[in-house]
């Protein structure tokens, strides 16, 4: 007689061989680079279901409207059905680019009208405190620092935590969405980052044993290849690489935008890097020591002077080693949200060496890549990620860029920024994004007193 334990178990054992076979073939495809075009589908028709429910949300909006105000103002076809954004054109949190530096011109251009004035006034304040509340109300470096928001709702609670009923159809696809997310996605993700996690450190281990040459240089590029494009899998990553003619050459510097730890993992699906950064502990620490065994990285203690000094040093000697891979640099120092680029440090752009610029922006609409380090550890970061529709973005290579013999490296490190930002889509920034930790220094104080100077000071 059959308990309720041995049907449990049979069904566990039934579903064990298919689930096992999914991994097994993901991997395959993935170490292959190959695909079977499923993910592509998927994500099609995810859109088709956002359509939808944007659809439904606007007519409730409308009938809701119609009752309060009695009419509303429609179009043609009724009623005002604006389009998914395309890929990158969601709602910016940083839609206004007031930097200190267009408050200076201002106060500039002010101060030359009070050379008609010869007293104070009050009202000379007025804009100082303009400025204040817009700092106030839509600091854009803040919002940099936060999940940048999408236009329609994507079916994921915690982009619409306010949600409330809409319909009972679209109450239904997303408790199948909630479902399908977390019982089918999530194991079926894990189990690829784990077993991918636990390959990358078995081939590294490996690699670490042959001596050093041209042949440990192949067996390391065809490893970190496979092992990053099984990763990508983990959190279902569909990536469209542009214009790859630029990808970063050997003994080279590769400088990209910053928003998630994950940017490494989209950059090597397609080239090999040297990869420079912070020392971490916890997860990413075991992938740091794992892909210190194959080839050399460099790593560091942000907080230790000493430290930076030798990090300069060890970069400067591994970019003159022709042979060497190029290495990757994330000069903004920290994780932005995808909106905006912030300030480049200029240490990685003192080096007398090409500068390869690579811009990359994600697609909000199926999940939020950015990991907000102050907020969420690594476990719930990776959670997020791995219960989220999937990951979409585009990787635009740039052409190679060298200082020019009147720049100095901030001018380098701000003409750089500048096309990445351009060919991303996204603000361009002046402040450091330490500010997410720190607080502001005090010459950034001193330059806004020095503003307002300038405009209580007449002839």
């Amino acid at each position: 007689m059959f308990t309720l334990e041995h049907i449990i178990i049979t069904l566990a054992s039934l579903a064990l061989a298919p689930a096992v076979g999914i991994v097994l073939l993901i991997m395959i495809l993935a170490s292959s680079n190959h695909s079977l075009g499923i993910r592509e589908r998927y994500v099609e028709l995810l859109l088709r279901i956002f359509e939808w429910g944007r659809v439904r949300i606007e007519q409730k909006e409308r009938r809701e409207s119609v009752h309060t105000f009695g009419e509303i103002e429609t179009t043609d076809s009724g009623f005002a059905t604006p389009s998914l954004p395309s890929h990158g054109s969601s709602v910016n949190l940083v839609d206004r680019q007031t930097s200190s530096n267009s408050h200076y011109h201002s106060a500039l251009s002010y101060h030359q009208e009070r050379l008609l004035k010869k007293d104070f006034s009050l009202s000379d304040s007025y804009e100082l405190i303009k400025w204040g509340m817009e700092a106030i109300t839509e600091d854009p470096v803040t919002k940099s620092f936060e999940a940048e928001e999408i236009s329609s709702w994507n079916l994921l609670t915690r982009t619409n935590i306010n949600y409330h009923y809409i319909s009972f159809r679209l109450t239904v696809i997303w408790a199948v969405g909630f479902l399908f997310r977390y019982l089918v996605l999530l194991p079926l993700r894990v189990t690829i980052t784990v077993v991918g996690t636990l390959w990358l450190v078995v081939c590294t281990a490996f690699v670490g044993y042959l001596p050093s040459g041209e042949f440990k240089q192949r067996m390391n590029n065809y490893v970190m290849l496979m092992c990053f494009r099984i990763l990508s899998r983990g959190f279902s990553a569909i990536i469209r690489f542009h214009d790859t003619q630029y990808r970063a050459k050997k003994g080279c510097i590769c400088v990209a935008n910053h928003t998630s730890p994950i940017d490494v993992i989209i950059l090597a699906v397609d080239n090999c890097y040297a990869l420079i950064g912070q020392r971490h502990g916890g997860f990413l620490g075991i992938l740091q020591r794992a892909l210190s065994r194959a080839t050399e990285h460099i790593w560091f203690e942000r907080s230790e002077n000493k430290d930076r000094m030798a990090v300069a040093k060890r970069l400067h000697e591994h970019v003159t080693k022709g042979d060497n891979l190029p290495v990757l640099i994330f000069p903004e120092g920290t994780c932005i949200n995808n909106t905006c680029v912030m300030m480049f440090k200029k240490g990685s752009f003192e080096v007398d060496c090409p500068i390869y610029p690579v811009a990359i922006k994600y697609d909000p609409r199926f999940g939020d890549a950015y990991w907000n380090s102050s907020k969420q550890t690594m476990i719930q970061y990776l959670l997020m990620m791995m219960t989220s529709w999937a990951i979409v973005c585009d990787v635009w290579y740039l052409p190679p860029m060298q200082r020019a013999p009147d720049e100095d490296a901030a001018m380098f490190a701000s003409r750089v920024k500048n096309e990445i930002a351009k060919k991303g889509g996204l603000v361009e920034l002046d402040w450091d994004g330490q500010l997410k930790r720190q607080q502001v220094k005090v010459e950034w104080k001193h330059l806004q007193q020095k503003i307002y100077s300038e405009r209580i000071k007449f002839e």
